[in-house]
């Protein structure tokens, strides 16, 4: 593979007029097929499981109770200080708001309060029904500010009077990124230029970046037209698509500017820097595709487009960081060589040689390491056993909340604080109670019963004897399907681990009312979807888990042909992930320095976050191990001594691995300006995931494990060594090979000489 893309690098810089226009025309081809066909006004944010019994039941109501199988919005009106919803004067205007809300678009029905009997106890708060026919990902973009302004009507006929609008209608509402995508990139920027010194060699993997960002987005909203693309994935793709964009882009530049400071020529440098920090950037990249892909096995298509729209952003910016990049650096050219005597040009020149040896033009110093990688380096393997136990116990306390990890889908009770929704959800606690938020929905089919009727009052009896039922309607029978629908209100908020009980209590009386009865029942709802989703995401965690470390075993495996490289890989993967579960249950869940980051109520964390977390974060975990650990092995095969191939990689690749680091977790952490609480929490949990694995776990944990193995870290069994390929994935026959041409290439210069 650094032969192959050796070649494709230089083909790229010869032709890079080529190449920029083909790539020019891929963007075009794909914004326009997005203007065409889709686009951000038709993401669709709804939670469907195939198969459940949740499900099937909904699925069965959009024929036997159309009325209410689509979505609902809630109009809660709260009576001036004082006064009582059912006064003339406030009445008065509450039914000319409903007259109001009747003619707002795709509205199939207003229920009363005083009909429906949802008017509190102390006669302050009514909540009326707006039921729509579609579901929440068919609402036009602007009906539920229709609605809001119709309904707004009660306020100006009553001055005092509090109208706010909530309900399933609104879901956990859009993940809209706030501009967030901006300040990663400013942060960027910064640390770009920081590491490299120079604007215009700082600019270029953020072009590329950039372009790759473009590309699969649009390509994403390009298929929003023909099938259920969430706004979340469209975030999701943006932030990891611009973190490993500007990421993998750093790893050739650096390898790049690191030739050109070695006198290098331009061409030959670039394709080199394809071909062997390519090579890396290849794999890393496949690595996530493949985990990220691999979402698509839990059976959830809300978590499938997820995943493969953010496969698709880690494969364009693979692409663009392989052919479009390498074109640029033929732009440039060799304007990114680092100036004699600068600071960049001494960095390099002190990156290759040996601790402790001179700089040229600077005087000999004592021995001592060439960089701060390298310091650090230095330090946490001068007592490696102390190294391990300090960050065991480090991670082991930011993990500890982790056990107590409660999973939820977001509600309206996680909602901005002072929006619509929030207001509505927290009146109606405080007058209704929690699960008046989230009702259960019964649905009977009585067609083996002898009396629809009857078997439905009968069953709504025995639910209504039920643990943690606070109400149950009366039901809803239709005669010509033979079904019932029956309207249960638990007593506990939707997200609770009370009202999941009442759901699985209610499906484990159903075979004995189906003796009774003769008829069979589903729960559905938008809280017994929730819940079924979160349990069959549940169920997928160990396996999908076992799978990424095995697959992380094999990899790394195959790369560094070592049988410890790969357990401590897997065992500090798992350590990062158990400490960043840690984080978030301790932010988001317990509500520990929440206000921070914007977090005005605790609540369960997200049921989507944890396998998010495992597949994006194995990705990024595998990018810090190849980059930091083959230029370790590498120093390893040439010096064999092992202590001092630790502190090798430490002075070659401490650095971009940190710039690396640092703008995934700007980037990432940029987006907790979102309102989306799952959008948060997702961002949160990457950028805590980033910091502690690339810091704590690749730049302490790994070098210390490695110089307590000694050279028993890049043992291998010979049977095993026949076996496995020799993937060369940093190039390092590529390399020799360039370096056997070198005096070659300077004799034919000096003959052609004038």
């Amino acid at each position: 593979m650094p032969s192959l893309l050796y070649r494709l690098g230089r083909f790229a810089y010869r032709h890079r007029r080529r190449v920029l226009a083909l790539w020019l025309a891929v963007i075009a081809a794909v914004v326009g097929c997005m203007v065409a066909f889709g686009g951000p006004g038709k993401l669709d944010d709804t939670f469907t499981i195939p198969g459940s019994q949740s499900q099937q039941a909904l699925d069965r109501m959009k024929t036997d109770f159309p009325a209410s199988s689509g979505t609902s919005a809630q109009v809660v009106f709260t009576a001036p200080a004082g006064q009582k919803v059912t006064d003339p004067a406030d009445l008065a205007a509450i039914r000319t708001a409903l007259a109001a809300a009747k003619s707002a678009p795709q509205v199939a029905k207003v229920i009363d309060p005083l009909a429906a009997q949802t008017v509190s106890a102390d006669g302050s708060t009514a909540i009326a029904q707006v039921q729509y026919e579609v579901t929440q990902s068919e609402l036009a973009s602007g009906s539920l500010d229709a609605l809001k302004g119709a309904v707004a009507v009660a306020a100006q006929h009553q001055p005092g009077m509090d109208v706010q609008v909530g309900g399933a209608a609104y879901g956990a509402g859009a993940s809209k990124s706030g501009g967030s995508d901006f300040i990663g990139v400013g942060v960027a920027v910064i640390i770009l230029a920081l590491t490299f010194g120079s604007l215009l060699t700082a600019g270029l993997p953020l072009l590329s970046a950039i372009a790759g960002v473009v590309t699969a987005i649009a390509g994403v909203l390009s298929l929003s037209g023909v099938t259920a693309i969430s706004s979340t994935a469209q975030s999701l793709a943006l932030m990891i698509g611009l973190a490993v964009g500007i990421d993998y882009a750093l790893f050739i530049v650096s390898r790049h500017r690191a030739g050109l400071a070695h006198g290098t020529a331009p061409q030959e440098s670039a394709a080199l820097a394809v071909g062997t920090a390519g090579s890396a950037v290849v794999f890393a990249g496949l690595t996530v595709v493949i985990a990220m892909a691999g979402l698509s096995v839990v059976g959830i298509p809300y978590l499938t487009v997820m995943g493969l729209s953010a496969a698709a952003a880690v494969l364009i910016a693979v692409l663009v960081a392989i052919t479009l990049l390498p074109a640029l650096l033929g732009f440039a050219g060799a304007r990114l060589t680092p100036k004699p005597g600068s600071r960049a040009m001494r960095r390099e020149q002190a990156a290759d040689a040996p601790s402790g040896t001179a700089v040229a033009g600077e005087p000999a110093k004592p021995a001592k390491p060439a960089n701060a990688g390298e310091r650090w380096f230095r330090l946490v393997t001068r007592r490696p056993l102390l190294t391990l136990l300090a960050v065991l116990v480090a991670v082991g306390a930011l993990a500890w909340p982790a056990h107590s990890l409660r999973l939820a889908l977001p509600d309206n009770g996680t909602s901005p604080a002072g929006s619509s929704q929030r207001l509505a959800y927290d009146q109606v606690s405080k007058e209704f109670g929690p699960g008046f938020n989230g009702p259960l929905l019964v649905l009977a089919d009585t067609s083996h019963s002898a009396d629809s009727t009857t078997a439905a009052d009968r069953i709504a009896t025995a639910i209504r004897a039920l643990p943690d039922v606070s109400a149950v309607a009366h039901p809803v029978v239709n005669a010509q399907t033979h079904t019932a629908l029956i309207q249960v209100i638990p007593a506990s908020a939707p997200s609770d681990q009370a009202t999941k009980t009442l759901v699985s209590a209610i499906r484990a009386n159903a075979p004995t009312l189906q003796q009774q009865t003769g008829a069979t029942i589903g729960v559905t709802g938008s809280t017994a979807v929730g819940i079924d989703v979160s349990a069959k995401l549940d169920a997928a965690m160990i396996p999908f888990a076992a799978v990424v470390v095995g697959l992380s075993l094999l990899l790394l495996l195959l790369v560094f042909r070592s049988l410890v490289v790969p357990v401590k890989a897997a065992v500090g993967f798992l350590l990062s992930v158990a400490a960043t579960l840690g984080a978030v249950v301790g932010v988001f869940q317990l509500g520990h320095f929440s206000s921070l980051i914007g977090v005005d109520r605790a609540g369960p964390v997200s049921s989507f976050l944890p396998i998010i977390l495992l597949a994006v974060l194995f990705g990024l975990a595998m990018d810090y191990e190849v980059f930091l650990v083959s230029r370790q092995r590498e120093a390893y095969v040439h010096t064999g001594q092992p202590l001092s191939a630790v502190h090798s990689g430490g002075r070659h690749s401490a650095r971009v691995v940190t710039a690396a680091a640092l703008i995934m977790i700007a980037v990432f952490a940029a987006f907790l300006t979102s309102d989306s609480q799952m959008l948060k929490q997702i961002a949160f949990a990457l950028a805590v995931g980033v910091l502690l694995d690339a810091f704590v776990i690749r730049m302490t944990f790994v070098p210390a494990v490695l110089a307590l193995t000694g050279h028993a870290a890049w043992w291998l069994p010979r049977p095993l060594a026949r076996l496995l390929p020799n993937l060369d994935i940093e190039g390092e026959q590529l390399q020799q090979q360039h370096q056997e041409s070198q005096p070659t290439q300077l004799t034919l210069v000096k003959a052609s000489a004038p």
